[in-house]
């Protein structure tokens, strides 16, 4: 029924200052266009706005450091390395298990992202 994911959207107080985050610390790409001011990023076949508001983490999530939404990156070590040379504080570093690796970080509104 569901062929795959077309939009995701976060919340922020600082939308500027988030878009700058998505722009150019994670390097997506800025939609020419934003309906009433929510920027649109291209992410795949899908996209991301961001919304004005104040997230809400959930309260004692199970498991902890959840929820989130992950981005698949083709070199998670240059991902890495690209989120250190801006600022970006990686509290857990490089994760591994189960055959796979990743990293986890909150965006400048506190929304937590995983790349993988």
């Amino acid at each position: 029924m569901i062929d795959e994911v077309a939009v995701i959207s976060i919340w922020a107080e600082d939308v500027a200052e988030t878009a700058h985050f998505y722009q150019d610390v994670l390097g997506l790409d800025l939609l020419h266009h934003s309906h009433a001011g929510r920027p649109h990023f291209k992410v795949g076949g899908a996209m991301l706005t961001i919304l004005k508001g104040k997230p809400h983490p959930a309260e004692n999530p199970q498991p902890p450091r959840f929820p989130l939404f992950a981005f698949r990156v083709s070199d998670l070590d240059q991902a890495v390395a690209r989120l250190e040379s801006r600022g970006v504080d990686l509290p857990w570093g490089v994760e591994v298990g189960a055959g796979s690796r990743w990293v986890m970080f909150h965006d400048p509104a506190g929304n937590l992202i995983e790349l993988t």
